[in-house]
């Protein structure tokens, strides 16, 4: 049975200080080797795919439950704990400029891994697909600016992004081996302060519909000017021509209709996508555009969209702002030595498969 509710994730200032984060990579490294040497590389995707899981291994990194820099450092400590060579585990991408160069990280690795070409491809259309989606398709009002794509020699992969809205983020997760469709309930769970009253959640199965309508649209012989106006009825574009100017932008759709507005749909319409995905990922179809097509399908058609909010808490060692209180440096130091014994000693003896977990559980104890 799936666990779903809501996380609170404020934003606050300041980072963590770099005796502490230098101890976050360690610990991460560490925990990482126990999961793939006792689980695998796919019971790790899976883990960093699980918001809850998430949630505590950055606790236990040195986090209060909603910490500033839960999702970016965390990714950050795991991104310089992992050495792809060992693993088999590759983290790209990161905040800011770091998740503009994922795609030349996932080419980068594709020598250390022997992925193929085809692979490759695969790789990086899920991550620039991923990204799209939530920034486009759902449309919650906050803005992405964290992408880390963790991917392994395998192929499988997973992505854990964040947006921004104000003073509050919100972390999407996905998984590989979970995604049917790109364009319909991809997610293993999205993390927010609050449900949000109003969001058009073009990823919803409840707009399944909405999203075979908008493509309708496109691919329809049909201007798509036409259906904007009953029979016989003239456009406001039709009074250009008379003398009366146009406004730059429709208040109502929230799309620029002027003809440079328009270029990327009729692009759209000389290309015909075969599928909504497809149609997602045009060059230039952004969250304006897919939200008019949204609203016009439900016009012409009555298809109705989503538009409930689709979102979805564990101290160890102190937070890093002191709450709910300081880190105890001894103490991590500890648990970072007693995994590397684990690991050391699960290495050299693999007749008891749960030897490192055993070890934890002793630590844990303590």
């Amino acid at each position: 049975m799936r666990r779903t509710g809501t996380t609170t994730l404020p934003l606050h200032g300041g980072r963590a200080p770099r005796w502490l984060f230098e101890r976050m990579v360690k610990l991460a490294g560490g925990i990482t080797k126990v999961l793939v040497y006792e689980y695998g590389q796919e019971e790790f995707l899976r883990r960093v795919a699980d918001p809850y899981w998430f949630q505590a291994f950055s606790c236990v990194l040195g986090f209060d439950w909603h910490s500033s820099g839960t999702t970016t450092t965390t990714c950050g400590a795991l991104k310089m704990a992992i050495d792809p060579g060992e693993l088999g585990i590759k983290v790209a991408g990161g905040k800011g400029r770091a998740s503009r160069r994922t795609l030349g990280e996932i080419e980068k690795t594709a020598d250390t891994f022997s992925l193929s070409t085809d692979n490759v491809e695969r790789l990086k259309h899920a991550s620039r697909l991923s990204a799209k989606v939530d920034n486009n398709c759902v449309q919650d009002g906050y803005q992405l600016y964290h992408h880390s794509f963790i991917f392994t020699e395998k192929g499988d992969w997973v992505v854990v992004q964040q947006g921004m809205s104000e003073s509050y983020a919100r972390r999407y997760h996905w998984l590989s081996d979970r995604v049917e469709s790109f364009v319909e309930e991809p997610h293993t769970g999205i993390c927010s302060d609050k449900i949000e009253k109003v969001v058009l959640d073009l990823t919803s199965r409840d707009s399944r519909e909405t999203r075979e309508g908008s493509l309708e649209l496109i691919r329809s012989e049909k201007d798509l000017k036409e259906y904007l106006r009953p029979a016989k009825q003239k456009l406001l574009t039709d009074f250009e021509a008379e003398g009366f100017s146009m406004p730059a932008h429709h208040p109502i759709l929230d799309i620029d209709i002027t003809k440079q507005g328009m270029r990327v749909l009729q692009k759209a319409y000389e290309i015909q996508p075969e599928n909504y995905e497809e149609l997602v990922s045009l060059k230039g179809m952004g969250p304006k555009k897919i939200r008019a097509l949204a609203l016009i399908s439900d016009l012409v058609y009555g298809t109705q969209p989503s538009w409930k909010d689709p979102v979805k808490y564990s101290f160890t060692h102190g937070g890093k702002d002191g709450h709910p209180y300081p880190v105890d440096r001894a103490v991590y130091d500890s648990s970072i030595q007693t995994l590397e014994d684990a690991i050391e000693n699960a290495k050299l003896d693999r007749k008891d498969k749960y030897y490192a977990i055993k070890r934890l559980k002793d630590f844990c104890v303590v």
